[in-house]
C-alpha cells in the first residue's frame, strides 16, 4: 500500500493546485472553485464514499464583506500634521458602518504587560486605542502570540470606542471579511486593521498612554455579497462493524491568499508549500489507503477546508456543522506545509514536527510509524509550541476532539510569498512523510482505543473540558 504514494504523483497534482490558472485560490474566487473540482475527482477517482449535501460537497453560505470605498475618510491629526489613510489600507473587523468626528488617542504598548495588565476602563473612556500587531513570523512566533492574547484580553476588559491596530503586513489582513450570515457578534470590540509605514512610523514617536492626537473617522456600511463556499469531503468507511461508526479525519486547507489586486510583476501567491502540499498529501493518501484489503476498522475521513487563511472558517464551519458526529470523531489529523526542506531554522529532512506534541497520546503512534518509515516524528517545544492553535486542527480540538498539525518546515523562505511555487517542493521527502502519515493513519484507525488528551498540563484544560461535554 505504501508503494502507492510516489514522488511523481504528487508532484502532477501539486504543478495543478499551484498553477497560475488558479490565481492563488482565494476565498471565494474562480481558482479556489477549481481547485475543489479537481479534489472531488481525485477522491471519485480513488473510489471514496461522497459526503456532503452536495456529492463531495459541504456547502457554506456566507457573506463577504468589502470596506466601501466612496465615502471612507479615515485622519489622524497631532499638532498641526495629519496623516491620512487610504481605503486599501484598512481591514475593519466588524460589519457595520462607523463614524467618529473626533476622538483622543491613547496609545498602548503590546509589549508592556504590565501596561496592558493594570489598564483601567476609565482610562480610555471615550478614546481610540492605537497599538501595534506584534510580528508572528520566525523564531518569535510563540512570544508574539503570548503578547497578543494578553493585548487582546486588555482590550476586551477596556472596550474602548475602537480599535486601531497596526501592521505592515499586507497579505495577512486580507481586505475583504467573510462571516456567516447567522452569526452575532453585537459584544466583541470594534477593531480596525491599518497596514501603514506612516503610521508606524508616527506611532513610534509617541509616548505610551494618553496623547495629543485625534483620530477622525467615517467608515459607511460595507458592500455584502452571499458566496457559497465548500469543503471537499471523502469517506473511507471502516470494516468493523462496531468501530466503523467512529472517524479519523485527515485533514488540511485549499485555500491560499489568491491575487495582489494590482502592481507590476508576479502577483499570483500560488500557495504550492501552504497549503499545496497538505492537500496533495490529503488526494495522495486517500488514493493510497482505498487500495487496503481488508480496510482499517475505523472511517476515515478526507477533507480539504476552505478559508483557512482568512481565519480556519472552513474547519471552523465543519466542527459547527459535523457530517458525523463530533463525540463519534476520535482525531483529526491536520496536513500542513509539508513539502518545503528548507526551513529558516535548517534544513528538515526525514522529519516532520507535530503540533502540541504532549497535549495527546496520538503523536506517539505516529512516532511508532516514522520508525518504521524512517522518519523522525519531533515534538515543536523548540518553538515553543506556538503552532497548535495557528492552524484548522484547533477548531476540533475547541470541540474536544484530540487534534494536531502535522508540518515539516514551519517557517520558510517564500511563507505567504509570491515565490511559494511547485517547483520548489521536495517531492521524494514529501512521499517519505506521507508514507509515515499513512501508517500512522492505519494504526490510529485500527486501534480500538481512541486517542486521549494529556489531563496532567494545563495548556489542555479547555480542550479536556470540551471533550468530556461531548462525552456526558
Amino acid at each position: 500500500m505504501l508503494d502507492h504514494i510516489s514522488a511523481n504523483s504528487l508532484r502532477g497534482h501539486l504543478s495543478f493546485l499551484a498553477s497560475n490558472l488558479l490565481e492563488g485560490r482565494g476565498t471565494p474566487s474562480r481558482g479556489l472553485d477549481l481547485a475543489a473540482e479537481y479534489i472531488a475527482a481525485q477522491f471519485r477517482r480513488a473510489g471514496l464514499e461522497p459526503v456532503g449535501d452536495d456529492e463531495y460537497y459541504q456547502t457554506a453560505e456566507m457573506i463577504e464583506f468589502e470596506p466601501p470605498k466612496d465615502g471612507f475618510e479615515m485622519t489622524i491629526v497631532d499638532e498641526g500634521r495629519a496623516i491620512s489613510v487610504k481605503s486599501e489600507e484598512v481591514t475593519p473587523r466588524f460589519h457595520t458602518a462607523l463614524e467618529i468626528p473626533g476622538a483622543g488617542i491613547y496609545k498602548l504598548d503590546g509589549s508592556d504587560e504590565r501596561a496592558m495588565k493594570n489598564l483601567k476602563p476609565e482610562d480610555v473612556d471615550g478614546q481610540v486605542v492605537v497599538t501595534e500587531l506584534p510580528n508572528f513570523s520566525g523564531a518569535i512566533a510563540s512570544d508574539a502570540i503570548r503578547k497578543f492574547r494578553a493585548l487582546m484580553g486588555a482590550i476586551r476588559r477596556v472596550r474602548p470606542t475602537l480599535t486601531v491596530m497596526l501592521t505592515l503586513d499586507g497579505v495577512a489582513e486580507l481586505n475583504t471579511r467573510l462571516a456567516i450570515p447567522e452569526e452575532d457578534t453585537p459584544d466583541r470590540p470594534l477593531r480596525l486593521i491599518v497596514r501603514s509605514a506612516e503610521c508606524l512610523k508616527w506611532f513610534a514617536s509617541l509616548k505610551p498612554g494618553p496623547t495629543r492626537a485625534v483620530l477622525k473617522l467615517r467608515l459607511p456600511e460595507p458592500r455584502e455579497t452571499r458566496v457559497k463556499l465548500r469543503n471537499v469531503i471523502g469517506l473511507l468507511r471502516g470494516s468493523d462493524p462496531a468501530l466503523q461508526n467512529t472517524y479519523v479525519l485527515l485533514t488540511a486547507h485549499y485555500d491560499h491568499l489568491g491575487m495582489r489586486p494590482e502592481g507590476a510583476g508576479d502577483r499570483i501567491f500560488n500557495g504550492a508549500n501552504d497549503d499545496g502540499s497538505g492537500s496533495v498529501s490529503v488526494i495522495e493518501l486517500a488514493s493510497a489507503l482505498a487500495t487496503l484489503h481488508p480496510r482499517p476498522r475505523r472511517s476515515i475521513v478526507f477533507m480539504t477546508f476552505f478559508g483557512e487563511e482568512e481565519g480556519d472558517l472552513g474547519a471552523h464551519y465543519y466542527a459547527d456543522h459535523p457530517m458525523f458526529p463530533n463525540e463519534k470523531t476520535v482525531a483529526d489529523v491536520n496536513l500542513e506545509q509539508l513539502g518545503r526542506t528548507d526551513a529558516l531554522d535548517g534544513q528538515k529532512l526525514s522529519e516532520a514536527t507535530f503540533t502540541g506534541d504532549d497535549y495527546s497520546d496520538l503523536p506517539r503512534i505516529f512516532r511508532t510509524a516514522g520508525a518504521r518509515t524512517g522518519v523522525r516524528v519531533l515534538s515543536d517545544k523548540p518553538y515553543g509550541e506556538s503552532f497548535f492553535a495557528r492552524s484548522d486542527n484547533i477548531a476540533f480540538a475547541e470541540k474536544g476532539i484530540p487534534a494536531h498539525t502535522v508540518a515539516v518546515a514551519f517557517e520558510f523562505p517564500d511563507y505567504h510569498q509570491v515565490g511559494d511555487k511547485w517547483q520548489k517542493i521536495d517531492y521524494d521527502n514529501m512521499a517519505k512523510v506521507d508514507r509515515m502519515l499513512a501508517l500512522g493513519v492505519i494504526m490510529l484507525a485500527d486501534n480500538p482505543r481512541a486517542p486521549r488528551w494529556n489531563e496532567s498540563i494545563p495548556e489542555t484544560e479547555r480542550y479536556v473540558e470540551a471533550w468530556r461535554e461531548h462525552h456526558r
